[in-house]
């Protein structure tokens, strides 16, 4: 491996090390978790080969099999059925879109592009996966289980029309779509979250609503609502007395 190559990869995994720790953090994980995972993905992407399945099949250890251990861990501890339901949505519209971008959208020569492929997949799963997964686990199981059906589509396609071209699952490691996508999507329901909460006037105003131009207290205006309706009570029985 020559001295930029090797350059390239610490960098890389510089990256990979930074959003990584923020995402598996946002997942809920500890911080020992967190860091064991980054951990064995970054040694399984640059010391340990693809596991070949067949002629026609690999997996790779860090791009593949560890993300989606991880995306079967958080569905497993999704907190509702309906965050789970939403999760295989997102990954099955996920994976389908991202199929049909490469196969009708983007040209078939990767360096007809302005920019690379590698890229592209991650932003569009991404985006489709936080859309449709909602929460940050959501997003993250989508991402990464949607980019595995795409290639399983591609794969099946391959096998039906004869073609010899060979899928490698996650065969570009840690930076592979399959967990950039998941990363991704979980950055931008970390982005979409924050600023929403900005434009309510952040967590200090949750409790407030705006009303002519300034957040007043809801917890406020229901006490006063209620004294208002202790005092038409007690009125109502001093009547009747």
């Amino acid at each position: 491996m020559s001295g930029g190559m090797i350059l390239l990869v610490v960098i890389t995994v510089l990256i990979l090390m930074g959003l990584g720790h923020r995402v598996l953090d946002r997942l809920r994980l500890s911080d020992k978790a967190a860091l064991a995972i980054l951990i064995a993905i970054v040694i399984s992407t640059i010391f340990i080969p693809d596991i070949n399945i067949t002629d026609k099949v690999s997996f790779n250890v860090g791009g593949f099999i560890i993300p989606m251990a991880l995306a079967i861990y958080l569905f497993v501890k999704a907190e509702t059925g309906k965050e789970k339901i939403r999760s295989i949505i997102g990954a099955l519209v996920t994976g389908a879109v991202v199929y049909l971008v490469q196969r009708y959208v983007l040209p078939s020569d990767p360096e007809a592009m302005y920019i690379d492929p590698n890229y592209v997949y991650p932003l569009i799963g991404g985006m489709i996966a936080y859309i449709l997964g909602r929460s940050r686990r959501g997003a993250f199981i989508a991402g990464v289980v949607g980019i595995v059906i795409s290639d399983l589509i591609q794969l099946i396609i391959n096998n039906m029309n004869n073609i010899a071209a060979p899928t490698r699952f996650g065969g570009a490691g840690g930076v592979d779509t399959t967990f950039m996508t998941g990363v991704l999507a979980v950055l931008i329901a970390e982005i979409v979250g924050e600023t929403r909460e900005r434009l309510q006037g952040g967590t200090a105003k949750k409790r407030l609503h705006f009303d002519k131009g300034h957040f007043v207290s809801s917890l406020g205006e229901n006490n006063k609502k209620n004294k208002n309706e202790l005092y038409k009570t007690r009125g109502d029985k001093d009547d009747k007395k």
